[in-house]
């Protein structure tokens, strides 16, 4: 078969990069050689159009325990000895062609990454983005998808203890499946996905190879269109039950020393896994295919290099010690095969049946070795015009705020997600529980260490669509800010940043300018970057998803008593709003799905106010002054309260102090740095003392379940709470009665 530039355009590569190719091996490569550099010079396992902007993170912290990027997730120090591990992850265009197997194997893989690092997953989050909730294909995805991550997950026997899910059109196409999992383990019993000692041995353990998930990480590189659907192999098949038995097998193997390093078989499967590990330790390796154990008869080479088979990991023993690792995986009862050897010159060679299929540097393959790096022109958005010509004055203040109030809690991105969450098990596990108790972000008790972690995921895409700068710094601003409600010191970030495609200049402004924020942020709350995931092409023939860059991130509770929860707990304790009210309607859930403004400029935000505000609610919390707390986010003030009243179905009674702003800004407007708290009355010098100078206003009282606003009655809280817990579940069951 003649190789030439079409060949390489056919597999997703540049003429300019099948030029740079040829240079690298000094001659034209052959087919398997040109498809694994296809796959590890795609942007999924690359980052050629990213690194240059992902290196400009803060990835520095006196908690983090491996840098950015050295490893498969991120490692930080949560003391006793003890490290959290995590990392977030897409799995977006799988998800779009196969809802099922696509989250479901995103939720594998993500587990993966962390248990090759020698650490037990203990919790499971996401974050979803999907079309109109009135549309079959939504339902169609959402019903998929939902299933897919709680099939693999309660299987695995990880609890899903949160998460995040909106619903806007520019997701009709492209739906954004990102998996988060976060894991424990005991410092200095980690492993290392490297490769090292010439002559040891390389194994592939966990489930046999087959032809699924053929090129996904190109398949992943590239728009979806109308006949994505033929590139359905692409999607990979999984098995929790068998990732279940890989999981215990290689932590029973880990302490026993006999392994140098480990790596999982995530995108790119075999290729990416030995040329990542050869180079990172400055050796090659010598690999018979052959030996692969395979599910399907007669693979051809490039088939078994690039295969995306789940359950799957490279492990390189220390020679003499096969046995020992081959008895454990015998007792586990998986394949456990010899297929290579560790080699000194940097090569990768790949034989079949005694010839040679493949030889290149292992170097040229890699992110940071050979993989090109693109530096992409970026020019701000047309749109942004529409954007600053947006003039609240011309949205007239409705009369009937009760009406909106009743709308808006039946919003699908605002609305009670338990159809979604009740498919989740979030007390499955080995005694690492969710305390289940409502609170910002989602606490877990990490058993080993005796303390408790906040976890979270979120991204207001919105905000970052309206001002991706402003957007960046949100993002993780309010994930800081669920971590410090719920009783939390923010550790670190994971990031899955979701963007259209890169070519095209507007939306690389969009990834640039809210990284530039991101990376604002998380040097302002001390959150360094630990790792993460760029998944670019999230884009159809109408158009790209909405910038998302999504921030995973996890802070330590040393004591899980001091977790402080969202719901109000006594009638009569006083309600204050913590941080400025503000004349602000921009970018709110009321102001696109009420109003149906599409341009308008980002929520009123300064990062300095917002650290502020964080550090106080911090001593409220600390000092036990406060009785719930409860940020102020989507749907705006009174969400805020209704959603607080919910658990203990107790009501409020407030009232807008200040009269020079609009009704709709004070009770449905988005201005971030802003907190619900309640206070039992004894508290309430101690409260306005350590409040000092910082601005609060007191909104009202909690009542024994009336709703009262200004002074009219608005029912009571069963009635609202039958309306907010209804709206995204009679929609998803006429889908599924049909």
């Amino acid at each position: 078969m003649e190789i030439t530039v079409s060949t390489a355009e056919k597999l997703g590569l540049r003429p300019e990069e099948f030029e740079l190719i040829k240079r690298i091996l000094g001659r034209t490569p052959n087919f398997t050689e040109l498809s694994a550099y296809s796959v590890m010079w795609s942007e999924h396992c690359s980052y050629k159009n990213s690194i240059k902007w992902l290196k400009t993170l803060p990835r520095d912290g006196s908690r983090l325990l491996v840098k950015a990027g050295e490893e498969n997730a991120g490692l930080v120090d949560i003391g006793d000895g003890y490290a959290v591990v995590f990392k977030i992850e897409s799995h977006n265009h799988p998800s779009a062609i196969e809802p099922f197997q696509g989250a479901a194997t995103g939720v594998g893989g993500i587990h993966r990454d962390i248990f090759t690092m020698g650490a037990r997953p203990i919790a499971s989050l996401n974050s979803l983005r999907f079309g109109n909730l009135k549309e079959d294909k939504t339902q169609h995805l959402l019903s998929g998808v939902v299933h897919g991550i709680g099939h693999y997950g309660n299987c695995f026997g990880v609890p899903t203890v949160g998460g995040e899910i909106y619903f806007e059109d520019c997701y009709h196409t492209n739906p954004l499946v990102n998996a988060m999992s976060v894991g424990i383990v005991k410092i200095g019993q980690t492993v290392s996905a490297t490769a090292a000692g010439v002559g040891n041995p390389v194994f592939i353990v966990g489930s046999a190879t087959g032809k699924d998930g053929m090129g996904g990480a190109a398949f992943a590189s590239a728009d979806i269109t109308e006949n994505s659907i033929e590139d359905l192999p692409a999607v990979q098949v999984g098995d929790p039950f068998q990732e279940k038995k890989l999981l215990e097998a290689c932590l029973e193997v880990i302490p026993t020393g006999a392994l140098v390093g480990m790596q999982d078989m995530g995108a790119a499967g075999i290729i990416c896994s030995t040329s990542e590990t050869s180079a990172k330790g400055g050796v090659g390796m010598k690999i018979d295919l052959e030996k692969v154990p395979t599910r399907q008869k007669n693979m051809k080479a490039w088939e078994l290099l690039l295969s995306e088979s789940q359950e799957r990991m490279l492990m390189i023993v220390h020679k003499g010690r096969e046995a020992e690792v081959q008895g454990i995986f015998e007792k586990w009862d998986l394949p456990c095969s010899q297929i290579g050897e560790v080699t000194d010159d940097g090569m990768l060679r790949f034989y079949m049946n005694g010839e040679l299929e493949a030889e290149v540097p292992a170097e040229s393959l890699v992110l940071g070795g050979g993989a090109p790096v693109y530096h992409r022109d970026y020019t701000e958005p047309k749109y942004f015009s529409k954007i600053k010509s947006f003039n609240p004055n011309k949205i007239p203040v409705p009369d009937d705020l009760k009406d909106v109030a009743e709308k808006i809690i039946s919003i699908p991105n605002i609305a009670n997600k338990r159809w979604i969450y009740n498919q989740y098990d979030s007390m499955v596990g080995t005694g690492n529980t969710s305390i289940n108790q409502p609170s910002d972000a989602a606490i877990v008790w990490a058993k080993e260490a005796n303390k408790g972690l906040a976890v979270t995921t979120d991204c207001n895409s919105r905000y970052v669509f309206a001002n991706p700068l402003q957007g960046g710094m949100m993002a993780v601003a309010e994930a800081a800010r669920n971590i410090v409600c719920s009783g939390g010191t923010p550790l670190g970030v994971t990031n899955c940043l979701n963007f259209g495609n890169p070519y095209d200049p507007e939306v690389y402004y969009q990834f640039v300018y809210a990284l530039k924020g991101m990376g604002e942020a998380c040097k302002k709350f001390d959150t360094p970057v630990t790792g993460g995931n760029v998944s670019f092409y999230n884009q159809s023939p109408d158009g790209p998803v909405y910038p998302t860059p999504t921030i995973g991130m996890v802070g330590l509770l040393e004591n899980i008593n001091d977790k402080m929860t969202l719901d109000f707990k006594e009638e009569g304790d006083i309600i204050f709003l913590v941080g400025k009210s503000s004349n602000d309607i921009n970018s709110s859930e009321y102001l696109h799905k009420i109003c149906g403004v599409e341009y308008s400029p980002a929520p009123k935000f300064d990062l300095d106010e917002e650290y502020a505000m964080q550090q106080k609610i911090a001593g409220l919390i600390k000092r036990k002054v406060i009785a719930s707390a409860h940020d102020v986010s989507e749907g705006g003030l009174f969400v805020t309260l209704i959603e607080s009243s919910f658990n203990n179905k107790l009501g409020f009674d407030v009232v807008a102090n200040d009269y020079k702003l609009r009704k709709d800004a004070m009770w449905f407007g988005e201005a971030q740095s802003r907190v619900v708290v309640s206070v039992n009355p004894l508290n309430l010098e101690v409260f306005k003392k350590v409040m000092g100078t910082h601005p609060y206003e007191e909104l009202g009282v909690v009542t024994n379940g009336t709703v009262e606003v200004d002074g009219m009655y608005w029912g009571t809280i069963l009635e609202w709470k039958e309306k907010y817990d209804t709206a995204i579940e009679t929609y998803m069951n006429h889908y599924l009665a049909e």
